[in-house]
């Protein structure tokens, strides 16, 4: 199971305010941190598997920022645009789909 994706996203934890606005629009997308931040996420019920881009290792887990990039399926990208325009730490990244990138995530 693969959803189909036009779009990948990225949180800057450093301009992250912590507000949540993401996830209470896109809630497939966007999961808070421990520590009190937001990531984003690649959610089982669209792509076989849940991976969180939270900067942890292991099962279900890759890397935060720039190299955390999550494909952001497109039954929710307008949901994923809403909360980036809606964000008020204007850390929400939309970019198009890169293979590349998305190889280079190593999970």
């Amino acid at each position: 199971m693969s959803a189909t994706t036009t779009f990948m996203v990225w949180i800057d934890q450093d301009l992250c305010t912590g507000d949540g606005i993401c996830s209470e629009i896109c809630p497939d997308t966007f999961e808070p941190r421990d520590d009190g931040l937001w990531v984003v996420r690649e959610d089982a019920q669209h792509f076989g598997e849940t991976i969180v881009f939270d900067g942890t290792t292991g099962p279900g887990k890759g890397p935060d920022m720039s190299k955390g990039m999550a494909r952001v399926p497109d039954a929710v990208l307008d949901a994923a645009i809403e909360a980036a325009e809606e964000c008020p730490g204007e850390c929400i990244m939309l970019e198009p789909f890169d293979q590349a990138a998305i190889d280079a995530r190593g999970v």
